[in-house]
């Protein structure tokens, strides 16, 4: 399907599955809400991996693999719905390991430094860091990113790079709409500071993506047979467009208010009026993921 061509509305991953050897799906908004777990999404992985594909959860959350599998593992998703699990947080870690020797200036709440274990990190404020990371709002239920306006002219004046943990601008957790930090590095940007973003919608976190599964099945899987998987029209969508690669788009998902899904309204309608008006289209959509 070209980039141009109109979505196809379909009822689960069932009818699309015999395309793909492998599926990169997102997990907030799709395997969870960040307060419970779809129980209906990872049945529908597990059900693809016992036909034979693979599954590499492709997160934009800010912390290592491990630490968002320890999570999962807390909402319930079972492991059998997933091969591996590559995050902006692991991209990240490679980043600062890259300036192991450099002073860093973290942003974010204590609950992302899993971000650093193991590392020999030196922290420092602004005025002695030699980059930043920023994995987030310290408190994003009550803070906006004016609250780090200060901050962020205080890195300007210092030209130093930061390194974004989280490209997602909001994030859905029960039913409140909260900022992310990728919100706080849009900001930084539009100030003309350098930002180095570690997840989707760029291409290292795919590449990462596509490695790891080839090493799981001991061949390169070619992009042709990849499936992305996820609710967000700025990173999943047109992370996978980018790259390549085909998507499959979660409407009740971070545009459900904006797509007229809290009120019930038909999916397909919406969504097919809703995509016209989007700088990239996915390959289909569905209403939730399920089989």
């Amino acid at each position: 399907m070209t980039a141009l061509s109109r979505p196809v509305h379909v009822e689960g991953l069932q009818s699309l599955a015999e395309r793909y050897d492998l599926v990169l799906c997102d997990v907030w908004g799709v395997l969870h809400n960040g307060v419970k777990a779809y129980e209906a999404a990872s049945d529908t992985l597990t059900r693809f991996r016992a036909k034979g594909g693979q599954v590499v959860l492709v997160s934009n959350a800010p912390r290592p693999g491990a630490s968002v599998g320890t999570q999962l593992d807390g909402f319930g998703v079972p492991r059998s719905a997933y091969d591996a699990i590559v995050t902006s947080g692991d991209l990240t870690r490679l980043a600062i390991e890259e300036r192991i020797r450099q002073i860093v200036h973290h942003i974010g709440p204590p609950r992302d430094m899993p971000i650093y274990d193991g590392l020999d990190v030196r922290f420092g404020s602004i005025d002695e860091a030699d980059y930043v990371v920023c994995s987030g709002f310290d408190d994003d239920e009550n803070e906006t990113v004016e609250n780090y306006r200060a901050r962020l002219e205080a890195m300007r004046r210092r030209n130093l790079l930061m390194v974004c943990a989280n490209p997602d601008l909001i994030v859905e957790r029960g039913h409140m709409i909260l900022p992310c930090a990728g919100t706080i590095g849009l900001a930084y940007e539009e100030m003309g500071g350098e930002v180095l973003y570690a997840g989707k919608p760029h291409a290292p976190v795919y590449d990462r993506a596509l490695a790891v599964a080839a090493d799981i099945a001991g061949h390169p899987i070619p992009k042709d047979r990849v499936l992305a998987v996820g609710d967000a029209i700025r990173t999943d969508i047109a992370g996978a467009a980018g790259y390549g690669i085909d998507s499959l788009m979660i409407a009740r998902g971070i545009h459900s208010e904006e797509l007229g899904l809290h009120k019930g309204d038909l999916v397909s309608d919406n969504v097919q009026d809703w995509v016209d008006r989007q700088p990239v289209r996915p390959t289909a959509f569905t209403e939730v993921l399920s089989w």
